[in-house]
């Protein structure tokens, strides 16, 4: 699998990385991005990311480094400190013009993954007030609110009259 190949090539390189996940073989994460089945790693005996694994303690999605265990905590920690360049590492392979078009595609794709997801959650909140009318915008609850206020005075007022024509 390409993703595990270019950081396992990262990860030969920043061998202090590589020996902080030794100590977590075994343990898996899922790679979560919208619109996109997820994918799920384990750190292999050697500290080498591999396809597969056992249940997940850890999440990687869009947002950051899910998870309470120690194992999130590590792989938040490589995420901080460890830089890769990716395509430093895919111009080894296949050439620094290639590697450009296959970042610049990469980004495109991660771009457009998040105004879509951003664009269909807008939608959906717009069809859920607008169309169905199963939610109510905050400004016409306040509204809403107001005016409860003033009828419960009005109310107040009206018993106050009435009990002094009894």
């Amino acid at each position: 699998m390409a993703f595990c190949f270019l950081l396992n090539a990262l990860l030969e390189r920043e061998r202090w990385a590589r020996e902080r996940l030794v100590s977590f073989a075994g343990q898996a994460a899922e790679l979560r991005l919208p619109l996109w089945p997820s994918l799920r790693i384990f750190i292999g005996p050697e500290g080498r990311l591999e396809p597969g694994g056992p249940e997940p303690s850890a999440a990687i999605t869009l947002r950051g480094i899910e998870g309470a265990s120690a194992f999130a905590d590590e792989l938040r920690y490589l995420a901080r400190h460890l830089r890769p360049d990716f395509e430093e590492e895919l111009s080894r392979l296949v050439g620094d013009v290639a590697a450009e078009r296959i970042g610049g595609a990469v980004r495109g794709l991660a771009s457009w993954q998040r105004d879509a997801a951003l664009r269909i959650t807008d939608a959906l909140a717009d069809y859920a007030i607008d169309e169905r009318r199963a939610l109510v915008r905050r400004v016409e609850l306040r509204e809403l609110a107001a005016d409860i206020e003033r009828l419960s005075g009005t109310l107040a007022g009206l018993e106050q009259r009435i009990s002094r024509l009894d």
